[in-house]
């Protein structure tokens, strides 16, 4: 069922609501256009938006201009830090931007620069968080992977290798062993890296499962010997990883279109929602090794790229309880939100 929906200032790639408790109406969402010319620019913002499930509503109360953004990620909840939202640039940056309490803003929050790091000369691609908070992974455009550190409000960055022949686009920390980094790129290598032994050290890397680049690389929350791969070949892919130096390829699906990003279900364990760039996005149960599609969405008219759950535990729709999903589309700069028929109040509880 559809919700809401609006335009974004540009090329939309990215959305993510907010993990924190007191923030999970906060949704961002992120932009990177090309501006060609004589003088050609990479232009992008962070938008924040206030959703009211129950009412519809999509409410922009922030919106913040940057350079071209390829990637955002909130920081994992614990401790007592509060929210923060990195975003990876075309200018080669990594920023963190802290969301505050204020008073003098219309809903209530503002949206602020804390830090930055230039990592490289080439663009951020990706980035991801480890479960501590503590450092962040950025996937490069010539190939190399970072580990930046966060140090009282600083970045600083601590290792950069040349992990890939090309583009990394996936670069993600094992959330149950936070000393491995899992890296994919258009070289059509999966690989894993152990931080312990500086520079990083290869545990494994697979060269022949994937037949296109590897776009997006995810641990299961829930499982710590799941890890799933999206790729522009088109299939989604379970492995296991208990031997970590020799994975397994347990089983895929195909999707019908370059799958771009995964999102595990904050709730319903083995339920992913994947952005599958020319085919819309889709719902995926995944148990053990059988994977099935169970819903699909095609409301969006250009490159599916951005998708996340909402954290709530359900919505009311009539009489029946599901779970807000938020997906955006690039060239037609669209965001929606919508609720998959497929996961209703018995399946989330």
């Amino acid at each position: 069922m559809d919700v809401a929906h609006c335009n974004l200032d540009g090329n939309a790639d990215a959305v993510e609501f907010c993990p924190h408790d007191s923030y999970h109406h906060v949704l961002a969402a992120s932009t990177y256009t090309l501006q060609e010319g004589d003088r050609p620019s990479r232009a992008g913002s962070i938008s924040l938006f206030n959703v009211d499930a129950d009412l519809g509503r999509l409410d922009l109360f922030r919106r913040i201009e940057t350079a071209g953004i390829f990637d955002i990620k909130w920081n994992p909840v614990g401790g007592c830090v509060s929210p923060l939202l990195a975003q990876a640039d075309a200018d080669g940056y990594l920023r963190i931007h802290g969301l505050e309490c204020c008073s003098d803003e219309a809903q209530g929050f503002s949206l602020r620069e804390i830090t930055d790091e230039k990592i490289s000369s080439a663009m951020c691609l990706c980035l991801d968080w480890n479960p501590s908070a503590t450092s962040i992974t950025v996937g490069l455009s010539d190939g190399s992977v970072s580990i930046a550190s966060i140090v009282e409000s600083q970045l600083e960055t601590q290792e950069l290798w040349k992990a890939h022949d090309f583009e990394v686009w996936a670069a993600s920390f094992d959330t149950h062993q936070p000393q491995l980094v899992y890296t994919g790129s258009d070289d059509c290598k999966f690989s894993c890296w152990d931080l312990r032994d500086g520079p990083s050290k290869l545990a494994f890397q697979n060269t022949k499962v994937h037949t296109m680049g590897v776009c997006c690389i995810v641990k299961n929350p829930n499982d710590p010997n799941t890890v799933l791969t999206g790729s522009y070949d088109e299939y989604l892919r379970v492995w296991d990883i208990r031997s970590i130096a020799r994975p397994v390829n347990e089983t895929s699906i195909c999707l019908g279109g370059g799958v771009w990003r995964i999102k595990y279900h904050p709730f319903v364990s083995g339920l992913v929602l994947t952005a599958c760039m020319h085919n819309g996005f889709s719902v995926v149960k995944i148990n053990g090794d059988k994977a099935e599609v169970i819903e699909t969405y095609s409301k969006h008219e250009s490159l599916a790229y951005g998708a996340d759950w909402h954290r709530e535990k359900s919505f009311r729709e009539g009489k029946r309880n599901s779970t807000l999903v938020a997906t955006c589309s690039f060239y037609d700069r669209l965001l929606r939100l919508w609720m998959p028929e497929s996961v209703l109040q018995d399946s989330v509880l």
